[in-house]
């Protein structure tokens, strides 16, 4: 994996902001595609690993100030070490750190909800077969999702506004909508990323896995709350 060969990047990782490039063989892209995906299935083993560990020391939840500074904080090393080794380990790092974060909800399921269990299967299951679904559909019938990307990066910021507003306002009364626009949400990003990749647009691996991955992490989670709001 040599810096030069895999690691240029289009520099921007928003949606909107990337674009096609013209001259971008398939080749180029199909490596980017492989290496994206081999990067997240690593990292999707190692934040499920991080998460049973939190779950087996009892870590505490760390509350929305500590994991949303931590995550941007990460997410910001990240990028900037995006074309370098380097960013691999940060990638880790990251979803190492967000791994930790997912598991005193997950032991709470757990050890609080009759059918705790059951509830975190199902949603696993949902989410790999809908980021399956996704991806298998714009491989395959190789649609630009290019214009998606105004109305995905409203939809982020929106996104962004709500979790600031949800730090003083008790918003649990619009819970379940909340959850389902972040899932729908993130299946947009899943569709766009991938597109983006194939067509040229998103040339950087390590970007592609960090888009990728939190995608997968929001949809598990905002699918457990809806499900956990469904049977409660």
């Amino acid at each position: 994996m040599a810096a030069e060969r895999d690691y240029r990047v289009v520099p921007a990782t928003s949606p909107g902001i990337t674009g096609t490039i013209p001259g971008t063989s398939e080749l180029s892209a199909n490596r980017v595609l492989r290496n994206t995906y081999l990067l997240l299935s690593a990292t999707l083993l190692f934040s499920a690993a991080m998460a049973g560990l939190a779950m087996a020391i009892g870590m505490p939840y760390l509350g929305p100030v500590v994991t949303l500074v931590g995550y941007f904080g990460l997410l910001f090393v990240t990028y900037r070490l995006r074309n370098s080794a380097a960013g691999i380990a940060a990638v880790f790092a990251l979803t190492g750190f967000m791994g930790l974060t997912l598991g005193p909800m997950l032991s709470a399921y757990l050890q609080n909800v009759p059918n705790g269990g059951e509830l975190v299967m199902t949603s696993l299951g949902i989410t790999g077969l809908l980021f399956a679904g996704l991806s298998a559909y714009v491989i395959r019938s190789r649609r630009d999702m290019s214009f998606m990307g105004t109305f995905l990066m409203v939809g982020l910021f929106g996104l962004l506004g709500v979790i600031v507003v949800g730090l003083f306002v008790d918003l649990s009364a619009f819970q379940m909508a909340i959850s389902t626009a972040v899932v729908l949400l993130m299946a947009g990003c899943i569709l766009y990323e991938t597109s983006a990749i194939i067509h040229g647009g998103q040339t950087n691996y390590i970007l592609a896995t960090v888009s990728l991955y939190v995608s997968i992490y929001n949809i598990f989670v905002h699918l457990l709350a809806l499900l956990g709001m469904g049977d409660d």
